[in-house]
């Protein structure tokens, strides 16, 4: 006997390719870890922590260290107002704090509107909850949000929208324009904003909008984001949610009873990676700019059509110039033939939408010398 709940998702594709990966020893562009080490200052400050017994469990809503540097850091870099007693909640990485927050908002009967293609946590979170997600498509070929489309998407039912910027996984890194339709909409329909902003300081193009920061929009806004993508650190597992004092409160409770707490010696090493300059950030992102212009061009070769990404590092690739499979199919032909892993693009879209059968997902945040590897296998595909 299984919940119905449970019936109406599969387990997440991304984690299962990795695993395929292993399996057949191939160049794991599937899964979104780096390959390359995170920062000294924050590996030495966490076992400094734990060499100092700091082993038992932190605060429930975080350690307080890491609290006021998350505060500080989004009153340096956006101009935003945060209270780490009253607004903020450490969870265990983002991916927690997306379903904490959508288990503290949202009733059966809500919908949540969803764009697509978009991270594969997203449905299943708002089915958790008993709400029922919409869907709204980006529209390619760069992935940009049809005003129309959105508008129509909102109805008396709609409690909140979850808007991800730069997006997992096509890169797109939506304009302030599209985020102002956003905020007008939600201000007009009396609707939350929950907004997933991991990959915030990876950016090639435009810039990164806070929607907490607009007009009339603090008050309806759930900002989320981490440590894992900016400090290369997936494995720690260290998110946040900033919401308003009587939501954070309700996130806080949901987050007691999911988890506890996030690991308390880790959230040390976290406050000290929240205080690094501007120059680490630029120094970051200039890698995976670097990184993105070693894969892109070996895809192309091979035959992949695809937008160049403004942000993330994900190449969300067309492959059928090369194969009329399925993207399943095609992924575990590339798994078992060429040596690359990748994600199925139809995991990217809710079941039996029908797309993403063409599409297959490429992670470039990996050392140059993976991805140089990758190219050379790639390049089976284009002679």
């Amino acid at each position: 006997m299984i919940a119905q709940r449970a019936r109406t998702f599969t387990e997440s594709v991304i984690r299962e390719m990795t695993r395929v990966a292993a399996q057949y020893d191939a160049i794991n562009l599937a899964q979104g870890f780096p390959d390359f080490p995170m920062p000294a200052e924050m590996k030495m400050a966490a076992a400094a922590a734990i060499d100092a017994d700091v082993n038992q469990y932190a605060i429930t809503w975080g350690a307080k260290p890491l609290r006021d540097a998350i505060a500080a850091k989004y009153q340096s870099w956006y101009g935003m107002e945060v209270d780490p007693e009253r607004e903020l909640t450490v969870t265990c990485g983002a991916t927690e704090a997306m379903a904490a927050v959508c288990l503290a908002l949202l009733d059966p009967g809500d919908e949540v509107i969803v764009f697509e293609p978009f991270y594969e946590n997203y449905g299943p979170d708002a089915i958790l909850c008993g709400a029922t997600p919409t869907f709204v498509p980006l529209e390619r070929p760069d992935w940009h949000i049809d005003p129309d489309r959105l508008t129509a998407a909102f109805s008396g039912k709609t409690k909140a929208i979850v808007v991800n910027t730069p997006h997992n996984p096509s890169g797109r890194v939506h304009s302030r324009a599209e985020l102002e339709l956003i905020a007008k909409l939600c201000r007009e329909h009396d609707v939350w904003a929950i907004t997933d902003e991991i990959y915030e300081h990876i950016r090639y193009e435009g810039a990164h909008h806070v929607l907490a920061t607009f007009p009339g929009m603090r008050e309806r806004t759930v900002t989320i984001s981490g440590l894992s993508k900016t400090f290369s650190c997936t494995g720690w597992r260290l998110g946040y949610a900033i919401a308003p004092p009587e939501q954070s409160a309700a996130i806080r409770k949901v987050h007691d009873f999911l988890t506890v707490g996030a690991p308390a010696p880790l959230q040390a090493a976290g406050a000290v990676g929240m205080g690094f300059n501007r120059a680490y950030y630029d120094e970051m992102n200039e890698g995976y700019r670097a990184r993105r212009d070693v894969l892109c061009p070996a895809l192309a070769k091979a035959g992949f059509k695809f937008t160049i990404p403004q942000g993330a590092y994900y190449v969300l690739a067309d492959f059928s110039a090369l194969s009329k499979d399925d993207d399943r199919t095609f992924a575990r032909w590339m798994i078992e033939e060429v040596g690359v892993a990748s994600v199925p693009g139809s995991s990217f879209y809710h079941q039996g939408s029908g797309e993403g059968k063409s599409l297959t997902r490429f992670a470039f945040c990996k050392r140059a010398e993976t991805l140089e590897a990758a190219a050379v296998r790639l390049g089976k595909l284009g002679g």
